[in-house]
């Protein structure tokens, strides 16, 4: 597969057309930001990490049968992917209270939430990628009735899959963010699964395992990243 030129760069990643007009290249990044890109700084190998695991985590997704993007690994950095239409919408999985949820609501951090909480933010870095609801995802045409009722039925799946993935490795699953696009006009999973887009907890000592070693400079912030790489392998 032939890459061609940039259609887009990220934060975290780069995506390049290819000579197949249905087959994008992904190469990730070791930039990393926070608090909507106020802060910024880099991780070493993030971009290998982020790659590894989101294209793992992808394949179990798809036996699981949730449809994402993913194709094949290219290389340490590069991933094949479908050339989906992304949903200018984010999604946000909460298990346990922590990040925005624990300041928003006044919710003790680490608190298990009786029901698993979906939230939807309107992906806007001017705005901030402001919190938004059904009605608002209607009334601003993001998505379809239909399509909003599939991505609830793909991420509420992803969590049931993730959550007995991680812990079976030691790790608890506090909240994450999935992004989805459309392809050939059906809905399926894109962006990625990673440290970045993760909340990880260590399951017996509650040590944070992702993004947020950088955000709060917690330190040890690659050698995280690596053992979290080393335990989904396991």
């Amino acid at each position: 597969m032939e890459k061609l030129t940039m259609l887009y760069e990220g934060k975290a990643k780069k995506v390049f057309k290819t000579n197949d007009e249905k087959r994008y290249i992904v190469v990730y990044k070791d930039d990393a930001t926070a608090f909507n890109g106020v802060k910024k700084g880099t991780i070493k190998d993030k971009g290998i990490v982020n790659n590894k695991m989101s294209a793992l985590l992808f394949k179990i997704l798809e036996e699981k049968g949730v449809p994402t993007h993913f194709e094949e690994l290219l290389s340490d950095r590069e991933m094949l992917v479908k050339a989906v239409e992304i949903l200018p919408i984010e999604v946000i999985i909460r298990n346990m209270a922590a990040g925005s949820l624990s300041k928003r609501l006044g919710i003790e951090e680490g608190k298990e939430l009786k029901e698993t909480v979906l939230e939807f933010c309107y992906k806007n870095d001017e705005l901030g990628d402001p919190m938004i609801n059904d009605y608002h995802v209607y009334a601003m045409e993001l998505a379809t009735k239909e399509q909003v009722e599939i991505i609830k039925e793909y991420a509420f799946k992803v969590n049931e899959v993730l959550k007995v993935f991680f812990l079976e490795r030691g790790l608890k699953l506090i909240d994450f963010k999935l992004e989805f696009g459309l392809y050939e006009g059906q809905v399926i999973l894109a962006d990625e699964i990673s440290p970045d887009t993760c909340r990880l907890w260590d399951k017996e000592t509650n040590k944070k395992m992702d993004k947020d070693r950088f955000r709060r400079d917690l330190g040890d912030v690659e050698e995280i990243y690596q053992e979290v790489l080393g335990r989904i392998h396991q």
